[in-house]
């Protein structure tokens, strides 16, 4: 697969996975490879605690107002990484000011009205930042949209509520802006969703269960499906590391033999188990599929961020 195809293919990712698996990681992985490619990528966060500026080097938390997190990024130095957090009360406030009530719309925002009316009306808060968000994918100057959307459980309504206040709604704003959600969500054309999971069990039957929910409630597209944090096979494991010490010239200590069979074993056992679940995943979910390597770190900044947005890239032109 070509990787500036696969980037201008659609003109919003969605990225959901269940809470813990790297989604964040991985949105920030995709808009900073598709910059690579000298295409400009805005980050959309919505659950407001995802952290991606620091993936990029920037320590303030995302607000409503969009930043520049990365510029130059590909030949010719075109290729931005765009940025911006969308919360309902942000929605709403434009919403109603570009509907010509900007008087009340801050007051409005600001005096809790919106959690009664999302009390009365289900599903009216997501239908109000997936409408800014088909707005952003309409009308923005950027060729990708890329939705940091929420964990796996939430993902699945957040995405699905559009239809239902469609079907509920028989007239007003309300269901104008429900079916143009669905519109935009049902069009392989303008959207698509990649799902992030684990190589463990856990992940790997909530992904499973989101995806096909997805497709047979919404009837979205999914993209590949991305498994972040597979250990690299390491050969030699089963060898005797006194007898490799040996071999080199290299003299240990009994301790230290001790210890790296104990790591040695513990890494054949991880291997082991990733590749069972890996098994298990492409038995029970039909979906192509790119591996982004586990990285030895506690925190992911730009350096790491270069490195998986490399490892999809190559994952994606091996498909």
């Amino acid at each position: 697969m070509d990787v500036s195809q696969f980037c201008s293919s659609t003109r919003l990712i969605i990225v959901a996975g269940k809470g813990g698996v790297g989604k964040t990681t991985v949105t920030a992985a995709i808009a900073s490879m598709a910059a690579a490619e000298g295409l400009t990528s805005l980050i959309v966060e919505v659950d407001g605690k995802s952290g991606v500026g620091a993936m990029f080097g920037q320590a303030e938390p995302l607000t409503y107002d969009e930043v520049v997190l990365a510029d130059g990024c590909g030949p010719g130095g075109v290729g931005q990484v765009r940025a911006r957090a969308l919360t309902p009360d942000d929605a709403l406030v434009e919403y109603l000011y570009d509907h010509g009530m900007g008087r009340v719309s801050r007051r409005l925002a600001s005096s809790g009205a919106l959690d009664v009316v999302a009390t009365a009306v289900p599903g009216i808060k997501d239908i109000l930042v997936l409408g800014k968000v088909k707005q952003l994918e309409r009308e923005g100057p950027v060729d990708l949209v890329v939705l940091d959307a929420p964990a796996a459980g939430h993902a699945v309504t957040f995405l699905t509520s559009a239809r239902a206040l469609a079907d509920a709604a028989r007239a007003g704003p309300i269901r104008v802006q429900a079916e143009a959600v669905v519109e935009l969500l049902s069009d392989a054309r303008r959207c698509q969703v990649i799902l992030v999971t684990l190589p463990e069990e856990t992940p790997v039957n909530e992904v499973v269960e989101t995806a096909y929910r997805l497709e047979d409630t919404v009837g979205i597209k999914l993209g590949p499906l991305v498994v972040n944090g597979v250990y690299p096979q390491l050969a030699g494991l089963g060898e005797d590391p006194e007898s490799v010490a040996e071999r080199a010239g290299v003299d240990v200590t009994s301790g230290q033999v001790s210890a790296l069979r104990a790591a040695a074993d513990f890494r054949h056992r991880r291997q082991e188990l990733q590749q069972r679940q890996l098994e298990r995943l492409g038995e029970r979910l039909p979906l192509d599929r790119v591996e982004l390597p586990f990285l030895f770190t506690a925190e992911i900044g730009p350096p790491e961020t270069q490195v998986l947005a490399g490892a999809l890239a190559t994952g994606l032109r091996a498909l």
